[in-house]
C-alpha cells in the first residue's frame, strides 16, 4: 500500500508563500496522478492543483498563476509552491494520488493546516 504525508503548513500572512511537500511511501514514477486538495471550514473539498504521470498539469482557477505543482522522483515526492497567498487560500490541504496499476486508485494523506493572516 501507499502511505503520503504532507508537511509544511503553517500560519503566513497574506502576500507571503509556502510550500508544501508530500513524500510517498512508494516510488511515485508508476503513479497515474498526484495533486493537492485543500478543505475550508464549512466548505466542501476542492482540488487545486494536479500533475499526471505525462506531466501535465492543472490548476483551479483561483491558484492559477500563484501556486504551482511539481515532483522529485528521487525523493518521491511531490510539491506545491505557494506564493501571492490570501485569507480565502486558509484550509487544510490534503495530498491525494491515484497510485495505479501497481497500487490503490485513491490514496490521501491526513492533511497540513494553512492559514493565512490578513
Amino acid at each position: 500500500q501507499v502511505q503520503l504525508v504532507e508537511s509544511g503548513g503553517g500560519l503566513v500572512q497574506a502576500g507571503g508563500s509556502l510550500r508544501l511537500s508530500c513524500v510517498a511511501s512508494r516510488s511515485i514514477v508508476s503513479f497515474n496522478n498526484m495533486g493537492w486538495y485543500r478543505q475550508a471550514p464549512g466548505k466542501q473539498r476542492e482540488l487545486v492543483s494536479t500533475i499526471s504521470r505525462s506531466d501535465t498539469t492543472n490548476y483551479a482557477d483561483s491558484v492559477k498563476g500563484r501556486f504551482t505543482i511539481s515532483r522529485d522522483f528521487a525523493k518521491n515526492t511531490v510539491y506545491l509552491q505557494m506564493n501571492s497567498l490570501n485569507p480565502e487560500d486558509t484550509a487544510v490541504y490534503y495530498c491525494n494520488a491515484d497510485a495505479r496499476p501497481l497500487y490503490s486508485g485513491n490514496v490521501w494523506g491526513q492533511g497540513t493546516q494553512v492559514t493565512v493572516s490578513s
